[in-house]
């Protein structure tokens, strides 16, 4: 996701000292609520996901950007350089000094002015730019939040789900979805294979049996074990909701029967029923 971004970014720092405007003013800044109170557990994911580096920051310096240099800058947005201090690295190996400089895009008030945030702890997903040290590259344009207790304690949950071993891996897909009918009127079970970003297998399994309750496990390995349902605003439960269709793929219902694909359809959108909208915050 950063990566079609990440050119936009690409600036030498040292050389924006020399295209950026007037320092940004604290003359009645808009409040910024806190992230804790505004993102989905999806919008944090995002972001954690995709980032080497978590680092909570102070910011001692913001210069606002000319708008001729900044470019794809979405309207009612500023680009600004910052400097800050490094508080504490929050996730990543990559050693750290105590200054940072880095380009984050700010929404803009009806003034023409950004968010209240120097001197403030910030939360900075971000990567560390070869060469130059201290200097970052946030993984997104806006890829910088407000700190708060709250959000420390949320982060740090994600962080832990997506560094635990064995960690659900990132899904791009369903691969097959075969359905294989019972004995019994109504007996069956659906096998969905889904594709995922570093190749590892992953499944989906949905079984009826008449009389019962619908019954459904994924599994992230070779196996799939018999109740692992992912909970809602859980790792595994973010690789199901955000990225798989909508609807299951015409091209990956294979079996051959037509009764027995549109079973598979029928289960797969039990599935994603089950699940849940993946609801995201962030524009």
């Amino acid at each position: 996701m950063s990566d079609t971004l990440a050119p936009l970014y690409r600036i030498s720092l040292p050389l924006m000292l020399g295209i950026v405007s007037a320092p940004v003013l604290a003359d009645s800044p808009p409040v910024q609520p806190p992230a804790s109170a505004v993102f989905s557990y999806a919008d944090l994911a995002d972001l954690a996901d995709s980032a080497p580096l978590v680092v909570r920051a102070q910011p001692r310096k913001v210069v606002a950007v000319e708008p001729e240099r900044a470019r794809g800058l979405k309207p009612g947005w500023g680009r600004f350089y910052v400097e800050a201090r490094t508080e504490a690295v929050i996730a990543g190996t990559v050693p750290l000094g105590g200054d940072l400089r880095y380009l984050v895009d700010l929404p803009l008030d009806a003034k023409g002015k950004p968010p209240a945030f120097k001197k403030k702890s910030v939360v900075l997903f971000a990567r560390a730019v070869p060469s130059r040290p201290g200097e970052l590259q946030l993984v997104r344009p806006d890829a910088q939040l407000l700190w708060d207790g709250a959000l420390d304690i949320r982060l740090r949950g994600i962080l832990k789900e997506i560094y635990a071993p064995g960690a659900p891996h990132r899904i791009t897909g369903v691969r097959e979805a075969i359905h294989v009918g019972g004995d019994l009127a109504g007996e069956g079970e659906t096998q969905l294979f889904l594709s995922a970003a570093n190749g590892e297998p992953a499944a989906i399994t949905v079984s009826r049996s008449p009389g019962r309750p619908v019954r459904w496990a994924v599994s992230f390995s070779e196996v799939v074990t018999g109740d692992a349902v992912p909970q809602r605003d859980s790792l595994g439960w973010y690789r199901l909701a955000c990225f798989l269709p909508a609807q299951l793929p015409a091209a990956a219902n294979i079996s051959p029967a037509a009764a027995d694909r549109t079973a598979a359809a029928r289960d797969y959108a039990f599935v994603m029923q089950q699940l849940g909208p993946c609801l995201r915050n962030r524009k």
